[in-house]
């Protein structure tokens, strides 16, 4: 998610909808907390995350989950935004936001959120996200009777209907969440990088096939499932000497690594990330090719035709 703008609807009530200065007042509140909506956003990417717990099961998609834990989800972004907020229980929804019930609800589907019978005449923070399209989208909408859907689940929970869906007032809508780069890679690189025994040697082949890409801590999580998971990736026996050789850097948050990504056209590594790219010693034919100075000399993006060959340690700092 570093380095992305937020997409941040502008907060208004739908022409010709009642006002309702409780849910203004709640908009207000979450927003001047978290204007960009990034915090929201982590909230929502440590839910999933907690759900599939790559680092203990290598689970990284939606269809590896069972359906009990793929309900489980909505459970645990009301936790984790609670948590990131601060918010209070409420009196009997689940949070209190400017002295207001607030009851939250997450569906995998936008606008299927099912509303049990309790929460009539209470504020709804709606939240959808969906880690395939790395999107998310978070509202308010006051549960009314003529918001809502007449048929109901076994569990009298009702959806809103379209004049409830157009009634939501969005905080934020179709906004960025963190990439997870694994289901961005070719089924061939993910089979490859998975069929080694290793956790070392799978991280390796995480950076040699993923290069040009954001790499969170939490991907090298799932593929290394180890404790010391971190530890695989760094100098003094990681990915970053054990590649160095092959001439492949991992940028990482380093104010250093920043420039050296900048300066060669690569996505800047943001808090937890790794960038990984093979570089060349510049020679004639990478002419005009965006360079950086290591150890002395000038080194550029490698094309594939150009031979592997080490390059020098990268500065931590």
């Amino acid at each position: 998610m570093d380095g992305e703008t937020m997409s941040v609807q502008t907060v208004l009530w739908p022409d010709g909808g009642p006002s309702d200065p409780e849910l203004d007042a709640v908009a207000k509140q979450v927003l001047a907390a978290d204007p960009d909506g990034r915090r929201f956003a982590g909230a929502i990417r440590r839910s999933i995350d907690m759900l599939l717990d790559g680092q203990h099961t290598g689970r990284f998609r939606w269809d590896q989950l069972y359906k009990t834990e793929k309900a489980h989800l909505g459970t645990l972004i009301e936790i984790n935004v609670q948590r990131e907020f601060g918010f209070a229980d409420g009196a009997s929804m689940d949070y209190s936001i400017a002295d207001a019930d607030v009851d939250c609800k997450y569906s995998q589907a936008l606008g299927g959120w099912m509303i049990p019978p309790e929460a009539l005449g209470h504020l709804l923070l709606v939240v959808w996200a969906s880690d395939e399209e790395s999107s998310w989208s978070a509202g308010l909408v006051r549960a009314l009777p003529e918001r809502l859907n007449s048929g109901g689940n076994r569990d009298t929970k009702k959806t809103l209907n379209a004049a409830g869906r157009g009634a939501v007032k969005w905080l934020f809508r179709g906004a960025p969440l963190q990439e997870n780069m694994l289901l961005r890679l070719p089924g061939a690189d993910i089979k490859a990088i998975f069929s080694h025994k290793s956790g070392q040697r799978r991280v390796d082949d995480l950076f040699v096939r993923a290069q040009g890409r954001r790499i969170s801590r939490t991907v090298v999580a799932t593929v290394a499932m180890q404790e010391d998971y971190m530890k695989r990736v760094r100098y003094n026996g990681g990915s970053r000497s054990r590649l160095q050789s092959r001439g492949i850097v991992i940028l990482g948050h380093y104010s250093s690594h920043g420039g050296i990504a900048e300066a060669l056209g690569l996505p800047v590594p943001g808090s937890g990330e790794s960038v990984s790219a093979r570089l060349a010693a510049a020679r004639p034919h990478h002419a005009g090719a965006p360079r950086v100075e290591l150890g002395g000399q000038e080194w550029v993006l490698a094309r594939p035709d150009d031979p592997e060959e080490a390059v020098p340690k990268l500065p931590e700092i």
